[in-house]
């Protein structure tokens, strides 16, 4: 048993990543030659920067996983640590790289495109894990990268009466047996239809709340915001107007914002637009972290900023014209 576990009001479990940022005029298509306009070497990855996210709230969290012993590995956790984020429980792989990524920005449009790499011993095993460290927060949040290990921390938390929130954006194996340990799904736009083969986001979200149990299920838009399917409603909230200079990050940012809503007992709509701020907010600058802003100004942004609204969000979840490509 792990002694003098500190309570905190998040923990997250799952991938941490270096994001290397390379910056052109536009997409380069293929066979083409484009001058780089920017670099930038960054710490980003899903369950970190939603915990830094968290953070910034100013609530306490907690991140369990692997970090690489190169360079990358060690600017990963001196962010984290910079951050006051408990990482007691983050161990280092010794002669292993920390997960990376290349992403290509669009300057036009601000749009990326992800490549990644991920050492085979960075995985994070269920054996390695304690229930009193899954259970030491007020919600637990996971990813889909080693879904059995995510699986087993969900049911735990589950049975200790936790809120449990995932991130997911590809169906890998043994993600349907994490679904049904969930109080929480806010997925990736494609997600839904992948896993149901509906063809509708009305559809897609209720089949997964309905066929998996989970009682919140939801999908980010990109800047047409979320809609989320809970309590046998639907509820959309439009996203937000700005400048945006780089779109990575704005769905981890969204995941920490939303869970400081669950936390904070707000009401769904609440939580969505406060959610859909601050993803916003992040895209005006390069980096999965570069513009985490504070409560204040999301809220600021919630009262007196232009909404991007799409009609097919409010409409009738039976329309077959309202489909997922549009």
């Amino acid at each position: 048993m792990t002694r003098n576990i500190k309570p905190v009001d998040i923990v997250g479990l799952g991938e941490n990543a270096v994001d290397l940022f390379v910056v052109s005029e536009h997409f380069p298509f293929r066979g083409s030659k484009q001058p780089v306009l920017e670099t930038s070497l960054q710490p980003g990855g899903q369950i970190t920067t939603a915990l830094l996210t968290c953070r910034r709230l100013g609530l306490s969290a907690r991140y369990v996983g692997k970090v690489g012993d190169n360079e990358d590995g060690k600017l990963q956790f001196k962010s984290l640590l910079a951050e006051g984020i408990d990482l007691t429980f983050c161990s280092t792989v010794p002669a292993c790289p920390n997960r990376k990524s290349i992403i290509l920005v669009d300057r036009e449009s601000g749009d990326r495109t992800i490549l990644w790499s991920r050492d085979e011993h960075l995985a994070l095993k269920a054996e390695e894990l304690t229930r009193e460290v899954v259970c030491s927060g007020k919600a637990l949040f996971v990813d889909g990268q080693d879904a059995k290990t995510s699986t087993i921390a969900a049911e735990w938390a589950r049975e200790a009466g936790i809120p449990v929130v995932a991130d997911l954006d590809t169906v890998s194996p043994g993600i349907e047996d994490l679904l049904p340990f969930l109080t929480h799904l806010i997925a990736a736009r494609e997600f839904p239809a992948k896993i149901t083969g509906q063809k509708t986001p009305h559809a897609c979200l209720k089949q997964l709340s309905e066929t998996y149990g989970v009682p919140t299920v939801g999908m980010t838009l990109g800047p047409e915001g979320a809609l989320l399917f809970e309590g046998g409603s639907f509820h959309y909230s439009p996203g937000f107007e700005v400048l945006v200079v780089d779109t990575t990050g704005a769905g981890d940012v969204f995941h920490g914002a939303f869970i400081y809503g669950i936390l904070r007992g707000w009401p769904c709509r609440r939580t969505l637009d406060f959610a859909n701020a601050l993803a916003a907010m992040n895209c005006t600058a390069l980096g999965a972290r570069g513009a985490v802003r504070t409560r204040e100004e999301a809220e600021a942004l919630m009262k007196s900023g232009t909404r991007i609204d799409n009609v097919i969000y409010h409409s009738s979840p039976d329309s077959p014209s309202r489909l997922l490509s549009r």
